[in-house]
């Protein structure tokens, strides 16, 4: 597990405390951080720039001099990008820059560059002065109990500390925000890191779990509780049928009746009918 040194709000060393596992795993990956950064600076454009093609300015629409004759070089447009007043040619139009990254992606990054920092022992956990008004003064006398007042400084608060932001405000070697919204570049660019320990104290230390549930291979066996399950189902599909099958059974029966008085009525006409014929022969 990681380690960071401690200091107090008066700069005296205390004892090392273990950053949490769930940001500082040793992940490294140099190709993400590259990227990350890539996207940041892009990012950071504005894409203002802007100016006028030979169509965009105004005038030039009639041919300066005929086309031959006059010894001097053809000429379309006095407004042609050879002229002075002329348009410019390629020129730069506004348009964003700005590019985007999975979450995934940007979060593996700024794991990396923690650990980056960390595997260096730049980061440092301390308790920030409590001031009551901006002063440059004391936050400048805690960088250099510390021994970080030459160095580049990216200073992690838990929260938003408008009064430390200000006090810091005109340090140019020193920058300061919430724990959470630092960049990959922020971090990479600092030479130490500072976060307030406070700000690591409901960080996790144990790695995030997979929210995805793995599903049991096809060759598994089912376990004694599904196979109850299943023969509980079984037993009241099978209770269902029985009770669904015995209307079906009456019906049925009283059909066959039905069918067997109506041969004995024929069978009966059959009778009746040869009675008679016999008869009339007779």
């Amino acid at each position: 597990m990681a380690k960071a040194l401690y200091y107090k709000v008066d700069g005296k060393k205390g004892k090392a405390r273990d950053l949490p596992a769930s940001l500082f795993d040793g992940v490294v990956n140099e190709d993400v951080m590259h990227q990350a950064v890539k996207v940041h600076l892009a990012n950071q454009r504005q894409g203002t720039g802007s100016a006028k093609n030979r169509s965009a300015v105004r005038g030039g629409s009639r041919k300066p001099w005929r086309q031959k004759g006059t010894g001097r070089a053809r000429q379309g447009s006095i407004r042609s990008v050879q002229w002075v007043g002329g348009g410019r040619a390629f020129p730069p139009i506004p348009h964003s820059w700005r590019q985007k990254l999975p979450k995934r992606v940007r979060l593996l990054a700024r794991r990396s560059a923690w650990n980056v920092r960390a595997d260096g022992d730049r980061v440092v956990l301390a308790d920030l002065p409590a001031l009551d008004a901006p002063k440059t003064r004391e936050v400048r006398a805690f960088l250099e109990a510390i021994e970080a007042a030459e160095d580049k400084v990216l200073i992690l608060t838990d929260g938003q500390n408008e009064t430390l932001y200000l006090s810091t405000r005109n340090m140019p070697k020193v920058k300061l925000m919430p724990f959470g919204e630092e960049s990959v570049y922020d971090v990479l660019n600092a030479d130490l890191l500072i976060i307030e320990k406070s700000a690591l104290d409901d960080v996790s230390d144990e790695a995030p779990a997979s929210r995805k549930k793995e599903a049991a291979p096809k060759g598994e066996t089912a376990t004694e509780d599904s196979v109850e399950e299943t023969d509980e189902g079984a037993s009241a599909e099978s209770d269902g049928a029985t009770d669904e099958e015995a209307p079906a059974d009456e019906a049925e029966a009283a059909d066959e009746d039905a069918a067997d008085e109506d041969v004995e009525a024929s069978e009966e006409a059959a009778d009746a009918e040869d009675e008679d014929e016999e008869k009339t022969d007779g």
